[in-house]
């Protein structure tokens, strides 16, 4: 039996899986893949930031709308000065909150020291 490594990964309803895609881009995800049942039928992405994966979903049954998901991250001042907000010290971690084109929220910190 092939072992694997085990990963929770979220999956975000969202109405245009390419304009999120590009969206996740600016806070350092690529895409991985896309599949479609069919030609024209919902999309369904993965997108991947070192080992952070995130599941991107047109489909109307696979997640709610304003999931709110965290990312820790090592330089939450650049990704915050990439969308043009100032993060907040917080007791746990250095934090800036955004929210995609759908608006699902992403909460990103920098752990405290």
């Amino acid at each position: 039996m092939r072992r694997t490594d085990e990963e929770v990964i979220p999956i975000l309803r969202v109405a245009d899986a390419a304009a999120s895609a590009a969206w996740y881009g600016r806070l350092g995800f690529a895409m991985e893949w896309e599949h479609r049942f069919e030609p024209g039928s919902p999309a369904f992405v993965e997108v991947a930031r070192g080992r952070a994966r995130l599941f991107l979903s047109e489909h109307t049954g696979d997640a709610r709308p304003d999931t709110l998901v965290y990312l820790r991250i090592r330089e939450v001042d650049a990704v915050a000065a990439e969308f043009g907000m100032r993060p907040e010290d917080r007791p746990w971690a250095r934090e800036v909150e955004l929210s995609d084109p759908d608006g699902n929220r992403v909460r990103i910190g920098t752990p405290a020291e």
